[in-house]
């Protein structure tokens, strides 16, 4: 196991006497060693350090993760205790301005940050938005989408079933039920697609795919449509043009990554697992029971990003100061033994993690909505090619060097070519 201590990389002085428990031994939440098996972590820090403990992000930077079920709903549920606010970080003094997880920390203008009566408000507009999405025309462009992906690879006899078919198929279907042309939609994936992947090309990225989005919303107010984005943008609480701008692309980066990691996921546990795979062309075991386990076993979404203690408490073994950073593992945490004694799953169990907890948990029409896309997108494809099979074998695998989300960084399979 990986440890920064004093001679190795630790942290900065200042660092070491802002945080003295971590100063010695804690361990790196970034590198092979973790991402080969972040399960492994987890079960070390909670045997040497309880429910929460000292770990570093990258850069070495501490923080506290939250590790057991208990703590993590009591931080969640205790928002005047755990705020939301990056700004009350005590540390930001000491982070570089280019330190990689910015982004993903620093407070931002959507429901995804806000809390109280401004987060209840914009979830308000997104729920009823999302609620208005009729269920078979949901399955039908579902279905639709997956044979014009697996359409585009059947004759092959192989293909990369996360960039060929789990990253596209939710993007592509997310657009079509808003209402946005198809001559339009390939423009917003793709630089969606360059957004949440980083790399030089992101910030140039983020700014068509703002302008695009932007285009769609003046589009609808102007003449409006019968389809969900008109419906977010006709909703009585009227959002301005930056608001809703915020929510679209804070929800197609959720389709993007949580449904998209979530099929792969799945595919993976339904290809490489003897439970699932053996039964694939005679009787297969449950779809559905395999998309539950992976929300208790590999949950897309593995961290929650942080938040910052206002005031000294204590919590776990731990005294916490005022404006220290937490993370909250969504995965260690439906691991607690206290709530799973033997690790059995629990197919039918709902109190899993995956889809959050408390005031941000994801609203039950997204949850549907993210449900219906994942298993149709499995369905059609176990369907289309059923000698599907795993190019390499399951523990070959390579997992995305995240600490946020759970996915596959490949899925390489095999199958009978379509014939002419």
């Amino acid at each position: 196991m990986a440890r920064i201590g004093l001679s190795e990389g630790e942290p900065a002085p200042e660092w070491a006497r802002r945080y003295p428990a971590h100063a010695s031994g804690a361990i790196r939440l970034y590198g092979e060693e973790f991402h080969r098996d972040p399960a492994a972590v987890y079960w070390r820090l909670r045997s040497e350090h309880g429910p929460v403990a000292p770990v570093l992000v990258d850069g070495a930077v501490p923080a506290w993760l939250v590790l057991d079920y208990r703590e993590f709903g009591q931080v969640l549920e205790n928002p005047a205790h755990y705020t939301r606010d990056s700004a009350a970080w005590n540390s930001w003094d000491l982070i570089p301005a280019d330190w990689p997880l910015i982004p993903m920390i620093t407070k931002r203008n959507t429901a995804w940050f806000l809390t109280g009566d401004e987060h209840h408000r914009r979830v308000s507009v997104l729920a009823d938005g999302l609620g208005s999405v009729d269920p078979f025309e949901l399955r039908t462009a579902s279905e639709r989408v997956a044979d014009a992906l697996i359409d585009a690879f059947a004759d092959q006899g192989k293909a990369d079933l996360i960039a060929e078919y789990a990253e596209l198929l939710p993007l592509r279907v997310t657009t079509a039920l808003l209402g946005i042309p198809p001559v339009d939609s390939a423009a917003i994936v793709a630089d969606l697609a360059v957004v949440v992947n980083g790399g030089p090309d992101a910030v140039a990225a983020n700014l068509r795919l703002r302008a695009g989005l932007q285009a769609q919303v003046t589009a609808r107010r102007e003449h409006p449509r019968f389809d969900v984005l008109s419906r977010l943008v006709a909703h009585p609480v009227r959002l301005g043009d930056g608001e809703l701008l915020e929510e679209l692309q804070t929800v197609f980066a959720i389709v993007h990554q949580a449904t998209s990691a979530w099929i792969g996921n799945t595919l993976r546990l339904m290809l490489g697992d003897a439970r699932f795979a053996t039964t694939i062309l005679g009787g297969r075991r449950s779809v559905g029971e395999a998309m539950a386990e992976v929300l208790w076993e590999d949950p897309p979404g593995a961290t929650l990003t942080g938040r910052w203690t206002v005031g000294r408490r204590m919590l776990g073994q731990y005294f916490l100061e005022a404006g220290d950073l937490l993370l909250l593992s969504i995965a260690a945490a439906n691991t607690d033994p206290k709530i799973r004694p033997g690790r059995e799953i629990i197919h039918r169990n709902q109190a899993h993690l995956a889809y959050g907890y408390g005031e941000h948990r994801c609203p039950l029409a997204g949850q549907e909505i993210g449900e219906a896309i994942a298993e149709t997108a499995v369905q059609v494809l176990l369907d289309r090619l059923p000698d599907v099979e795993l190019a390499l074998p399951i523990e070959q695998l390579l997992w995305r060097p995240s600490l946020w989300l759970r996915s596959l960084m490949d899925l390489p399979v095999v199958f009978t070519p379509a014939g002419p």
